[in-house]
């Protein structure tokens, strides 16, 4: 018995990770290669970051583009099929990243957020952490 198109989609959707994805694996590569160093995902932090520098108070995201409703090409991407949903699932997706956004700007931290389509140019990402970051020693 062969699975519907349904079904396949369910399932592919199922795959999905949260945490340790390949756009994360390569910011956290680069960053480290960089001389940084950060905790990963920290629960008692409000949407848990993917990357963690505790000194500096500073915190990255890694957001798909898609997921977290980029306004790039991809982001601006809908599946045919099911569209209300998808449309009120990453409204919840950018409501829930602004309030822990706002959560973590009023405890003190600032907030770097790198989209999946910004992985391409690797010298405009290194700019853009160290920026965030600060000269390494």
């Amino acid at each position: 018995m062969s699975e519907t198109p349904k079904e396949i989609r369910s399932r592919t959707m199922r795959a999905v990770k949260g945490e340790n994805t390949k756009p994360e694996m390569l910011v956290r590569r680069l960053v480290h290669s960089m001389g940084y160093r950060y905790r990963l995902h920290c629960k008692d932090l409000p949407g848990k970051p993917d990357l963690v520098f505790p000194r500096r108070r500073k915190v990255i995201f890694i957001h798909g583009c898609f997921w977290h409703g980029h306004d790039c090409k991809r982001g601006a991407r809908m599946p045919k099929a099911n569209q209300d949903y998808w449309e009120r699932k990453i409204s919840r997706n950018r409501d829930r990243d602004a309030k822990n956004s706002r959560e973590l700007e009023q405890s003190g931290w600032s907030i770097l957020i790198i989209w999946e389509c910004q992985l391409k140019e690797k010298s405009f990402l290194c700019e853009k952490i160290e920026n965030f970051l600060g000269k390494q020693k």
